[in-house]
């Protein structure tokens, strides 16, 4: 089934990015309320937080987590690999029979 260190890094991965991207939204936010960064038309004040936040947070997530995200894709492809053998033995198998 699933290989708890996959899966433990994927989550911690995807949680860290959450918390890159909250960070960066509750920052903002607050650099709006205060006035520092120009408010949204209208409504669209949350939307324009959401956008500036996803903007700057994909980049310093790029950065700031390279560590994980290589650790990450290892194990993945570790995973992958096992799983390409294992249907390769499994072919091997229906080809003798």
């Amino acid at each position: 089934m699933s290989d708890n260190g996959t899966g433990a890094a994927t989550l911690r991965y995807t949680l860290m990015r959450l918390g890159v991207f909250a960070g960066c939204f509750f920052a903002l936010w607050g650099l709006v309320h205060l006035g520092v960064l120009p408010r949204g038309l209208g409504d669209s004040n949350l939307l324009w937080v959401l956008v500036l936040a996803v903007v700057i947070s994909a980049p310093l997530s790029f950065v700031l987590l390279r560590k994980q995200r290589e650790a990450m894709s290892e194990q993945i492809a570790t995973k992958v690999d096992r799983a390409k053998t294992r249907l390769e033995a499994s072919r091997s198998q229906e080809d003798g029979v």
